[in-house]
């Protein structure tokens, strides 16, 4: 006879969910939740590693039918070329609608000043909630996950955002057994994270398992970098590199992708699947800790720009 211990365990059941079958599982309710609940929800999609896990979950919850969702890409401009090809054949391929609010057009037109570091990843907020705002949308996905940055780690599955998208950590809701609460007010919206408890470790067994495709930069190749605050950039028009700054070809990889300007390659060999796995197993610093120029600008700087209406 089976005991409850062997069924928890795992040991005892053929009905048992590896610990990634129920990470999917939970991911899955939530989007279901979310169309249930919500008039206008969007999904984040930068072609970036957590959102193509997040939209192929979507795509899961739904089959055979569409997903019911648009996506939203916030363009810095100073986006990987290889992430950006990447979003462009995903939305063709799946017949998916993608809007696009441009920092740059923010730039050229006045609204937005250039920061001095060149970085652009503090300038995403007012576009993103900007372009909330005009569309209506009413639930918004994102790819956080509470593993990656201690500002992230407080969010709630469905986190509510103000008239102004901006996020008080006070008015988090309690959601006890997996039960989310989606009232909001008119002009409010909710930022859903159905990752929440993955792992990037869990995000890249799970990418193996479902044999994912990803762009090309997650893997190791030759890149011209140079070194800036303990990290290794791309070389490009955004500024960077300063006199005194090295280029030099080294065989790297990137954990994370966003803006070029603050986003830092890792030495690696890694070339595959298994071989990117075995190398997070071993490491002991979060991507975004390890290769995030943003997230080192203060203590708090990640709940100081969520706080403003950033994910």
């Amino acid at each position: 006879m089976t005991t409850v211990a062997e069924v928890a365990e795992g040991t005892g059941s053929p009905y048992a969910l590896s610990h990634l079958d129920a990470l999917e599982s939970e991911a899955v309710h939530i989007f279901r939740e979310v169309a249930g609940e919500f008039e206008r929800p969007v999904i984040l999609f930068s072609g970036g590693k957590d959102s193509i896990v997040m939209l192929h979950l979507a795509l899961k919850a739904f089959t055979p039918a569409p997903v019911p969702f648009s996506l939203l890409h916030v363009d810095t401009g100073h986006n990987f070329p290889e992430v950006l090809q990447y979003r462009n054949r995903t939305v063709e391929r799946h017949r998916l609608r993608l809007h696009v609010a441009s920092v740059q057009d923010y730039i050229d037109r006045g609204v937005l000043k250039e920061r001095p570091d060149g970085t652009r990843n503090p300038l995403q907020t007012l576009p993103l909630t900007e372009k909330i705002q005009s569309e209506r949308f009413d639930a918004v996905f994102g790819g956080g996950r509470r593993d990656e940055e201690k500002a992230r780690a407080k969010e709630r599955v469905f986190s509510l955002r103000d008239e102004f998208s901006q996020w008080d950590p006070r008015r988090q809701r309690p959601e006890l057994w997996n039960l989310y609460n989606g009232r909001h007010a008119p002009g409010e919206h909710v930022r859903v994270f159905p990752l929440s408890n993955w792992t990037e470790l869990d995000v890249w067994q799970y990418i193996a398992r479902e044999d994912i495709g990803l762009p090309e930069i997650y893997f190791a190749h030759e890149r011209e970098v140079f070194r800036r605050g303990g990290m290794w950039l791309t070389a490009g028009g955004w500024g960077g590199p300063k006199d005194g700054e090295r280029v030099e070809k080294r065989l790297v990889r990137y954990r994370t992708v966003g803006d070029m300007s603050c986003t830092g390659a890792v030495d690696s060999g890694a070339v595959t699947l298994e071989e990117v796995i075995a190398e997070i197993a071993a490491s002991r610093l979060t991507e975004r800790g390890a290769t995030r120029a943003d997230d080192r600008l203060s203590e708090a700087a990640m709940e100081d720009r969520k706080r403003e209406g950033y994910f």
